[in-house]
């Protein structure tokens, strides 16, 4: 069944701009700062007032009822940067880094091509697309390659690559590193780039807001009655030559299974909070939402948008990490604690020293 993505006439939006000093990036992840993962900080905002304290990831359960359900993103993450040469008329031009942005077919993907420095190979200091032209063909190692098309209108190429299903996840596989923006400090493996619980391949970003999880706070909130239900939602790219995109930019594949509805329909039946892991995970259930405010079960994609004036239907609470300044997350952040409660909740974090990104601290508005 079909799930189609929702469209939703928002007002102007919020300026959600701020100062974010440098040192609250973080540039490496927990564990290689001394940390276990779920040692993260969290700052626990009430939905009702706006108010905020101070707490620590692996005090998570102090925060919930037995009953709440966590709804986690189960997408595990790709590695989606692969450099390539560029062959016109068989003949090699220049060489391009290709960050995958989302599967589209079988073997196609839809991918931004951004130009490299000659000398280094690596990424300009300011991207800017290396516009692919018609007859183009992208050459990654003696057994892949792939055709480029144009997508007039979009900032995608389309890539038809010579392989396809697990042959051509092998060879991404082989070739990739995670994508990896400026302020971390240096290339980090995939491994770190991972969930405790991901377990199917699809996002070319980390479905970060539940990287703190650890094996045994999700056994140890189980055990309180905290339910948990696996939903997916395969990331893209959130990052466009420096600057953010629009999730309408970018429509981005779910899906729902049976189980899963099962389980967050009986919690909010039951009078559980649905405690969403991610803004990919709110996404998720608005689109997959009936009009009632139950989940149905189903895929498909979205490019929903949610801002302040939305009126939430399934998310009761939201798990997030800190967005930059001006990025589209905040807005639907805004849903849930209004736009001036959430500009004090980030000037907080900023004075405690909070740190940014998807190796930083957590937030939770409940």
């Amino acid at each position: 069944m079909e799930a189609h993505a929702r469209s939703h006439a928002h007002t102007q939006p919020h300026s959600f701009a701020f100062e974010l000093p440098d040192s609250r990036h973080a540039g490496a992840p927990p564990e290689r700062r001394g940390l276990r993962r779920d040692r993260v900080r969290l700052l626990v905002q009430s939905r009702s007032d706006g108010s905020f304290r101070h707490s620590s990831f692996h005090r998570l359960a102090d925060h919930l009822r037995p009953g709440d359900c966590l709804v986690l993103n189960e997408s595990r993450t790709i590695p989606a940067s692969l450099k390539a040469e560029r062959l016109r008329g068989g003949a090699f031009a220049d060489t391009v880094e290709v960050r995958l942005a989302r599967q589209v077919g079988d073997g196609v993907w839809e991918a931004l091509l951004l130009q490299t420095d000659a000398a280094t190979g690596s990424v300009l200091p300011f991207p800017s697309p290396a516009k692919p032209i018609a007859g183009e063909s992208l050459r990654f190692s003696a057994t892949l390659a792939a055709e480029v098309e144009r997508r007039p209108g979009s900032p995608f190429a389309a890539l038809r690559f010579n392989r396809s299903g697990s042959e051509l996840f092998g060879e991404f596989y082989a070739l990739g590193e995670p994508i990896r923006y400026e302020y971390t400090e240096r290339p980090w493996t995939l491994d770190y780039y991972q969930t405790v619980y991901g377990t199917v391949p699809g996002s070319v970003e980390m479905p970060s807001a539940g990287r703190a999880f650890s094996w045994e706070m999700m056994f140890g909130l189980q055990a309180r009655g905290v339910r948990i239900a696996y939903v997916q939602l395969h990331t893209g790219l959130s990052y466009l030559y420096g600057s953010r995109l629009d999730p309408a930019q970018n429509a981005e594949a779910y899906a729902v299974s049976a189980e899963a509805a099962a389980t967050i329909n009986r919690a909010k039946a039951d009078g559980g909070r649905i405690i969403a892991v991610g803004t990919t995970v709110v996404r998720c259930l608005e689109a997959a939402a009936v009009g009632d405010g139950a989940v149905r079960a189903g895929s498909g994609r979205t490019a929903l948008y949610i801002d302040e004036s939305y009126p939430l239907r399934v998310a009761d609470g939201l798990i997030s990490g800190f967005h930059e300044p001006e990025a589209s997350h905040l807005h639907m952040l805004s849903a849930f604690v209004g736009a001036a409660a959430l500009a004090r909740a980030y000037n907080e974090a900023i004075r405690e020293r909070y740190l940014w990104h998807e190796f930083g601290d957590a937030h939770l508005m409940l």
